[in-house]
């Protein structure tokens, strides 16, 4: 296009470049013509000169690769990154990562094993891995650790399970690896490692190494020779030996003061015919260990920052050992504190143990009681929660405890103007108004602050002039002591009761002013001609309560899996409904 403006032609670059880095080294031209027809209008009606010039640029960006888009980007289009570093700037709770400046570009990583589904504690690492890569403009990696099929074998379904939860939390990753797939990959670094000297096979038993560890004393295996050990590492893939037999170890210093880091296990024989493992069978029987198989995929999968538990400390002295044999660079650290939640479970062993010893008690991984993800979801607490909670505690080393009303203010505040508002009542007593002169049908909004959730409509039970609604005992005891308003309806005075579940009371007028003017009581009401059985479910720990009693009929409209909130009594999730003519929801408590 002859006599395009410098800057116009420069702006082109900028929103090329940065579409590029944000979509892993790939612009689109789709995004950039919109962009900038955003900045220069008055170039509308010469669209087909603008779309060539942008086509142009968007195949010189994408003939570069990632890392020299983004050093073309720092040389000469500094605005690239004028929006992230304003974006660090402004990200509320989070501090920078340390020497972000080593790196053209940020990877995190989230690295469960899915031996089990991940809990609140989990939750942490990988919502602040995903914070950080977006803070950043970088990247996240979901890699699946499953490399113990015996002492930690996985569970098939959490592969799906735990993605599940993480896209319900909001993490999005932008690449995806499961370990047992990548054996191969770990057997060549590991013969690499033993090419260089910094790892050796050792036919020991488990019991004299262990003599030799606590003597600070080589093995006899320490010091033979490269291609010895490389022949017994052909030897352990090829089946020779069998479990215990041989393993292979990474040296480190035999004088360390932790025992557990003196030439730790990379490499260990399981027997996969007796223990076969969910992805690949029964086809490897020589396995990496966390240490190794992490280790090696944070370097080769670029991973610039880990966020993990302060109980990885450790292992990250024994993978340092790994690096400097193997002259790589270790990523940047950040240890978290452990996370609790008063009341609930968190520790998957914990979990497993009470599904294996109850498995009538509990409704398996996802029971309310616990404090798996996919356990405060079916409770009713939502992901923005979580995510504001875990925000809040930011990246700190020390340990934090949380506690449920915490969690429950925050969640609360999230869900209040989006949740219906109906009556209900528990250990219902019929109550009589006499001379009623009301309305036979009441229309009421949801909630009294969001018109948008709508009127329900209730129909009320009035014979001879005689309204016929539920009350719950408690209310009928304080109600004696004088007059009650019944929300949204009337006020009663007079009130006695004439049997031992039925209140009689005299009808006062509609105006809630007369009520406020004699110190009535507002209460909840349900009515008799109108109206569903509940069972409401609270869960205290790992007990459950329970309690019976009616609510509105206007519940089964709101319908199942969807919040409600029970007026005076908190924020339930509508776990069931059964079947009519006679109805029964059954609810679970979330807070009050």
């Amino acid at each position: 296009m002859v006599g395009v403006e410098e800057r116009f032609k420069r702006d082109v670059w900028v929103l090329a470049l940065k579409n590029a880095i944000e979509h892993g080294g790939r612009a689109l031209p789709g995004p950039v013509i919109s962009g900038i027809m955003g900045r220069y209008p008055g170039l509308r009606s010469r669209a087909r000169e603008v779309v060539s010039v942008v086509n142009e640029v968007v195949k010189e960006v994408n003939k570069l690769s990632l890392e020299d888009q983004v050093r073309l980007a720092k040389e000469r289009f500094p605005e690239v990154f004028e929006e992230r570093r304003r974006r660090v700037e402004q990200k509320a709770g989070l501090p920078p990562l340390p020497n972000v400046n080593r790196y053209e570009v940020i990877k995190t990583r989230f690295a469960p094993n899915p031996d089990f589904l991940i809990h609140l504690g989990n939750a942490r690492p990988a919502i602040l891995s995903y914070e950080y890569a977006r803070m950043y403009d970088g990247f996240m990696i979901l890699r699946f650790e499953d490399t113990d099929p015996k002492t930690k074998p996985p569970m098939p379904e959490a592969y799906l399970l735990v993605k599940e939860d993480l896209r319900w939390l909001g993490v999005r990753w932008d690449e995806e690896y499961i370990q047992s797939l990548r054996i191969d990959i770990y057997y060549s670094v590991a013969k690499d490692l033993l090419r260089v000297g910094g790892a050796y096979v050792d036919l020991c038993s488990q019991e004299e190494f262990q003599k030799y560890k606590l003597k600070r004393v080589p093995c006899p295996h320490r010091d033979q020779e490269v291609s010895r050990n490389l022949e017994l590492f052909d030897r352990m893939l090829e089946g020779y030996y069998g479990e215990g037999e041989a393993v292979v170890r990474v040296k480190t210093d035999l004088n360390h003061p932790d025992p557990s880091v003196r030439d730790w296990v990379a490499f260990r024989i399981i027997d996969t015919d007796t223990n076969p493992h969910p992805v690949t069978g029964s086809r490897y029987a020589v396995w990496p260990t966390y240490n190794f198989a992490a280790a090696v995929d944070d370097h080769l999968m670029g991973v610039t920052h880990i966020l993990r538990g302060k109980e990885h400390m450790v292992n990250t002295v024994k993978q340092l050992f790994l690096y400097k044999h193997m002259n790589w660079q270790y990523p940047e650290v950040i240890n978290l504190g452990r996370l609790k939640l008063e009341g609930f479970i968190l520790s998957k062993s914990k979990i497993k143990q009470l599904l294996r010893e109850f498995p009538d008690r509990f409704k398996g991984p996802s029971d309310v009681r616990f404090g798996t993800i996919a356990s405060l979801r079916n409770r009713g607490i939502e992901a923005e929660a979580i995510r504001e909670l875990i925000m809040e505690v930011g990246v700190k080393s020390t340990d934090a405890s949380i506690s449920w009303d915490n969690l429950s203010a925050i969640n609360r505040k999230i869900i209040d103007s989006t949740t219906k508002r109906i009556m209900a009542v528990y250990d219902p007593v019929l109550l009589i108004v006499d001379g009623y002169e009301g309305p036979s049908i009441i229309k009421a909004r949801y909630h009294p602050d969001a018109e948008e959730l709508g009127i329900r409509e209730i129909r009320l039970d009035v014979v001879s002039n005689k309204l016929n609604v539920y009350i719950e005992r408690e209310d009928a005891k304080l109600a004696e002591r004088g007059g009650l308003r019944l929300m949204e309806l009337c006020n009663v005075k007079d009130l006695k009761m004439v049997a031992k579940d039925t209140l009689l009371g005299e009808f006062d007028g509609l105006g809630i002013d007369k009520a406020k003017r004699k110190g009535y009581q507002i209460i909840q009401w349900v009515s008799r001609g109108d109206n569903v059985h509940v069972v409401v479910t609270y869960p205290r720990g790992l007990e459950l309560t329970h309690k019976r009693g009616i609510a509105e009929r206007s519940l089964l409209d709101i319908g199942e899996g969807r919040r409600v909130q029970l007026i005076r009594k908190g924020f339930f999730k509508i776990s069931n409904i059964r079947g009519a003519p006679e109805s029964e929801v059954e609810l679970i408590f979330i807070h009050q």
